[in-house]
Formats: C-alpha cells, sequence, structure tokens
C-alpha cells in the first residue's frame, strides 16, 4: 500500500492556455511538449494513514493545493473500488514552485504513477495520464518522456483527453533545453488563474486556440525532420501569441519581468551572429532556451549575461518510474 514515483516537468513548445472545462481540467487546444531531465519531482504516497495527510515540500499543505492532491487520491480510491483508506503523501521536488517551470507537471505526474502503484493498480501511461490531469492540466504530459502531445479531446466527460508519446527521448539527444532562471519567487497569479482570467475576458483567445491547434502538426513534421531553426522559430511565435493573449485579459496580465524581455531580445541579437538558440516561455518570468548540444554552453552564459540567477542544462528527460527508496 506504498509506493514512490518519480516524474519529470515538461515545457510545451505548443502552449496549453484555457480551459474548456475548469472541473475536469479540459483544454481547448491540443498542445505538445518536450519532458526535461534533470529536474524532477520524487512523491511517496501510502494508504492506510488516519487521516488524509499531504506534504509537499516540507510544508503541510492547504486550500486549493491540498484539494487538488486529494482530488487525485480520490479517483484513485474510486478507480481501486473504495476499498483503500486515507493516504499520507510527501512529495519533493528539486527546482523551484510556482516560478513557471511546470513543477506542478511534475509533481501530480508523480502522484499519478505512484499513488496507481501504492493502489495495487496495473500500470498504464493512458490511465496516469488522466489521474494526472484532474491535478494539474500539464502533468498529463509528464507520464512519458521525449515530446508528448496532450490531446483535447471532444468528450464531454474527458475520458479522450490524455496525452500521448510523439517521439521518445532518444529521437533527437542532441537537443537542449537551458533554464534560465532569472527570478524564484512565486509568481502573483497563478496559471489557473491566469487561464481563466484569459479565456474570460480576451478578446484574442479564440484566434489563439484556433492558431495553437494548427501549429501541432507544424511542429510533429519539424521534430520529425530534427529542424532546430525551425522547431525554434515556432516555438518562439506560439510563446509571444500565449502571451499577447494574456496581456489583453482584463485586467491585463503579464508574467514577463523586465530581465525576460531583456534576454530575449539578447538571443536575437545572438542569433544574428550565428548563435542557434531560441526560447520558450510558459507563465512565469524564465524562458527556457532551445539549442543544441554543441551550443548549450554558450546558451547558459547568455542567460547569466543577462542576470539569471541560476541556470539549469536539461536534456530530453524519460518517463516518470517508480523508485525502490521511499520518502517516509
Amino acid at each position: 500500500m506504498k509506493a514512490t514515483a518519480l516524474a519529470h516537468p515538461n515545457i510545451a513548445l505548443v502552449k496549453y492556455w484555457g480551459k474548456r472545462d475548469e472541473a475536469l481540467i479540459l483544454p481547448h487546444q491540443s498542445s505538445l511538449s518536450l519532458t526535461l531531465s534533470p529536474m524532477s519531482v520524487t512523491t511517496t504516497v501510502e494508504f492506510g494513514a488516519d487521516t488524509d495527510q499531504v506534504e509537499i515540500n516540507g510544508h503541510t499543505a492547504k486550500g486549493s493545493e491540498r484539494d487538488r492532491v486529494l482530488r487525485v487520491l480520490e479517483a484513485v480510491r474510486a478507480e481501486a473500488g473504495g476499498k483503500l483508506g486515507p493516504a499520507r503523501m510527501v512529495s519533493r521536488g528539486d527546482f523551484p514552485a510556482a516560478a513557471g517551470l511546470a513543477s506542478s507537471a511534475a509533481g501530480f505526474a508523480a502522484l499519478a504513477v505512484a499513488a496507481r502503484a501504492a493502489a495495487g493498480l496495473a500500470p498504464e501511461p493512458r490511465a496516469a495520464s488522466v489521474l494526472a490531469r484532474l491535478g494539474s492540466g500539464s502533468a498529463c504530459r509528464s507520464i512519458q518522456g521525449g515530446f508528448c502531445e496532450w490531446r483535447k479531446g471532444e468528450r464531454a466527460d474527458g475520458a479522450d483527453s490524455f496525452a500521448v508519446q510523439r517521439f521518445s527521448e532518444s529521437h533527437w539527444p542532441e537537443l537542449r533545453m537551458v533554464v534560465a532562471i532569472l527570478n524564484r519567487d512565486e509568481k502573483e497569479v497563478k496559471s489557473r488563474d491566469g487561464m481563466k482570467l484569459t479565456v474570460e475576458t480576451s478578446p484574442y483567445y479564440a484566434a489563439w486556440a484556433k492558431d495553437a491547434e494548427a501549429e501541432l502538426p507544424r511542429a510533429v513534421e519539424l521534430i520529425q525532420r530534427k529542424d532546430l531553426q525551425g522547431l525554434g522559430a515556432l516555438s518562439e511565435r506560439n510563446a509571444w501569441r500565449m502571451h499577447a493573449t494574456a496581456f489583453a485579459a482584463d485586467p491585463p496580465l503579464s508574467y514577463m519581468h523586465p530581465a525576460t524581455l531583456g534576454l530575449i531580445e539578447h538571443l536575437r541579437e545572438q542569433r544574428k551572429k550565428g548563435t542557434p538558440v531560441w526560447f520558450t516561455l510558459d507563465a512565469g518570468p524564465n524562458p527556457v532556451l532551445l539549442t543544441d548540444a554543441a551550443h548549450e554552453v554558450a546558451a547558459e552564459a547568455l542567460a547569466r549575461a543577462c542576470g539569471a540567477v541560476d541556470v539549469v542544462r536539461c536534456v530530453p528527460g524519460g518517463d516518470a518510474v517508480l523508485k525502490s527508496e521511499h520518502l517516509f
């Protein structure tokens, strides 16, 4: 009745931004991401406790943070036939939370895999993806490694909204993503709140959803060909359009800091000089630079020159996996 799992975050190249169903976390459009290593979250779940206990990064979870975890655990209990009692969950991440680095994606992916194993349910990527989605939408893309597509689905119950692996982590081993941490503070507006505001008030939202859906097959083709320049241009375009949609919300929503824009402009200058490096940006101030193995040192130097307080060099990451060592 006890299991531990480790999962990696993912960074979307074609973004997820906005829900058609807030309760089930169903997106308006499909998305495509790359799972990143070495950043990870490790989670231990044990059923049979006296009461449900949720600890994340050393603190007792409260409010919506706790509620989202309990929702996943309750779904596992239901799938297991309702015979499981309360659970204790302890989770630890090795990178900043709530700063736009997909910590919740890794956390809920690890929770889904660990909870299903602790409940004695058979490992099944699709079921784990659907389960992880109930906690955090992007978590469904961290169940498997490499490039994963979250299919938006059409059903009202969300049964057809899950992630599938399009290419494994071994498809493009030379690809690199360099996380430029410009600010470690938690963002003022959480992603789920920012999405809701954007969907409800931005006049650009419908155009964004249509455009993002159309970008996905183009991204798949570029990844198939290992076209770094093409994929870099697409990832930047998609990120700009996502943030432009948020800028147009009422009130306006911006996750960028001055340093964010400074680094982005510096990348443009460096590309003119022959350095192949592009960016993507989730809901936070910290850009993720897209480049290749031959230029990852140069990408790190660019990030630090623009004020990065820390830099994490990432390679394509693998599947969420069970671990033999527990957190308690």
